[in-house]
């Protein structure tokens, strides 16, 4: 955790194992996510890896997912690990109050790929790629991936990246639009926190509701996502917070939110 006033940076950690899942991993990246969540000095967190790899996806040697070959042995429930792992990690994330920035700096893999295309904004490294490599073990997409995938790029491209598991590099992604941006690779960090700093400044339950009426409004017809908008501007705009955007727009001046 490396905090930057109220940017809190988290970098994945296991760089000769390309940051891969283990249980471990998870329980150290949900309690940092949880304490940045309850922590009101933070107003953005950017996601990133160590090394050559922003995460390849689930450690395979992982006693909770390596296959037991000794004849007869029971298998392993995978369907376990992700109610168990990936599930409250994949929930936290998407619930977090405040922005989560992905800084894709190498490889994004299996589960690596879909835990940073479920933040809120993901910028790569020119020399960054995203494979969907599931069914090179026999599996389908999980963290998220058969929600994300579709919605991110439509069933088409998501099918094409599911089945095929294919390395599309960053810039085939930006063009996709399966990620925000794809910048230089010398770039990346100076441009994840000053992203970062960007959003901190800007009105987090503002941000929050954003996404939330995004993901809201693919459920709903047009006139039910109306009466949603509705509903956030009724209490958006009943805060103080309100007030003083309209006051600094007015005024031409940046303004000074205080919520969290």
């Amino acid at each position: 955790v490396t905090p930057s006033g109220p940017v809190h940076t988290l970098a994945l950690n296991r760089p000769a194992a390309l940051n891969s899942f283990t249980g471990a991993l998870h329980a150290e990246l949900l309690a940092a996510l949880e304490a940045a969540a309850a922590n009101p000095a933070v107003r953005c967190v950017v996601l990133t890896g160590t090394g050559r790899a922003f995460c390849a996806g689930q450690d395979l040697a992982d006693p909770a997912v390596a296959p037991d070959l000794t004849p007869g042995a029971a298998p392993k429930d995978l369907g376990t690990v992700i109610d168990t792992l990936y599930g409250p990690l994949c929930q936290c994330i998407r619930s977090m109050p405040v922005p989560v920035v992905a800084a894709v700096n190498g490889v994004a893999a299996g589960a690596g790929a879909n835990l940073a295309l479920g933040c809120d904004l993901v910028l790569a490294a020119r020399s960054a790629s995203f494979i969907q490599a599931f069914t090179k073990i026999g599996l389908v997409p999980d963290t998220g991936g058969t929600w994300l995938l579709p919605r991110l790029v439509g069933r088409a491209q998501a099918l094409g990246l599911a089945l095929l598991g294919d390395r599309l590099p960053a810039p085939e992604a930006e063009r996709l639009g399966l990620i925000w941006r794809c910048v230089d690779d010398d770039a990346l960090q100076e441009q994840a926190q000053a992203l970062a700093q960007r959003l901190a400044a800007m009105r987090t339950k503002a941000l929050f509701a954003t996404g939330q009426a995004l993901d809201a409004a693919a459920l709903m017809d047009y006139g039910q996502a109306l009466a949603h908008e509705a509903a956030l501007q009724r209490t958006l705009g009943a805060s103080a917070d309100y007030r003083e955007g309209v006051e600094a727009f007015t005024a031409k001046r940046a303004p000074r939110f205080t919520d969290r």
